[in-house]
């Protein structure tokens, strides 16, 4: 069953944690856990899709234990008893390390990734829609829990080379709105797909939705690089634009551009080769003064996946990495609707644009 709706993402969430999940599982959700696994005496984490907050209804326990060489347990709880173990003597887990969880509600089963790779394939013990929360406990922090509906239309492709001496011609600016409940842009797994935008509180882990017109969002593991797109009606106030990708085992340098025509209102260019995040704007051919301090250390790192969320507000742009806030950068170019193209290149892959 195909589903439309919107579900934001919870940002740094605290465990133990308890998340809702609008609507219940429907065929075609996907939940992505990104966290990083603790190294302390605790040897056991678990992420539950399950009835509640109580733990008597649990449709799929995902249990990675620490233990006799490592191994993941997984089961069903009904009216308070648990089933049959289903053992899988393998860990795709590193304690100490980050890890992706990826968790597909399919008609038959719920499929499980793990950093990429397929773990394993759970048959449904009880019907899925009655699955309304996902909890996570034990010895492990996250970064973030998102959800996708891999079942989205399609939209009309917009994939173009930009050409930047175009003058912007949008003046968009959105009408004056007041915060609604959470919500987030959508991730999709489709290579174009609808989205919509929202706007993003600085309270760390909140987020507050005013849907836009949709724009584009790309998700495609086979981005050409560089990466050209525009930023549909500009830069404004609330407007918000997602750069998800992987970072080259090898890499140097990469770098997102946000562009108004020749110039570079925005560059953000995170140095491997100097443990760097450099940030600056050029305009007519010349470079401003950089910017390279950090409030924590480099939050990117050769071979790991990253989220970049960019958010315009009046007077700067509030950048942050993988859910934390990690700085903000003044503009020094202040028309901001005519900031209207983003470019993407260096040493990562893409693996999703948001505009």
């Amino acid at each position: 069953m195909a589903f439309n709706s919107v579900q934001p993402p919870f940002l740094s969430p605290v465990v133990p944690f308890y998340g809702s999940i609008q609507g219940g599982l429907q065929d075609g959700l996907q939940i992505t856990v990104n966290g990083t696994v603790l190294y302390t005496s605790e040897t056991r984490f678990s992420v539950n899709l399950q009835t509640g907050r109580s733990d008597n209804d649990i449709a799929f326990h995902f249990n990675p234990r620490f233990e006799e060489g490592g191994y993941v347990v997984c089961n069903t709880k009904q009216n308070g008893y648990w089933g049959p173990e289903e053992r899988k003597m393998q860990m795709p887990f590193q304690r100490g390390s980050p890890f992706e969880l990826c968790l597909l509600v399919q008609s038959s089963d719920f499929k499980v990734m793990v950093n990429g790779s397929l773990f394993i394939q759970y048959p449904h013990r009880v019907p899925f829609h009655r699955v309304d929360t996902i909890s996570v406990t034990g010895a492990v922090v996250l970064s973030y829990v998102n959800f996708q509906n891999t079942r989205a239309a399609l939209v009309q492709p917009v994939f173009s080379r930009v050409q930047y001496s175009q003058a912007a011609t949008s003046s968009h600016k959105p009408k004056g709105r007041k915060p609604k409940p959470p919500g987030y842009w959508q991730s999709q797994t489709a290579p174009i797909a609808q989205t919509i935008i929202h706007s993003m509180k600085s309270t760390p882990g909140q987020m507050f939705s005013n849907p836009v017109t949709p724009p584009p969002a790309y998700s495609n593991p086979t981005y050409p690089m560089p990466f050209f797109t525009a930023i549909p009606g500009g830069l404004y106030p609330s407007k918000t634009i997602v750069i998800s990708g992987t970072i080259l085992p090898n890499a140097n340098r990469f770098h997102i551009n946000l562009r108004s025509g020749s110039d570079i209102a925005f560059h953000l260019n995170p140095r491997f080769d100097e443990n760097a995040v450099v940030r600056n704007t050029q305009i007519g051919s010349s470079w401003g003064s950089e910017e390279r301090s950090l409030p924590r250390k480099m939050p990117f790192l050769r071979g790991q996946s990253f989220t970049v969320w960019i958010m315009c507000e009046s007077h700067c742009l509030k950048v942050a990495v993988d859910g934390q806030h990690l700085f903000e950068y003044y503009h020094r170019l202040s028309n901001l609707p005519a900031i209207n193209n983003l470019e993407v290149g260096g040493d990562i892959q893409l693996t999703h644009v948001q505009t």
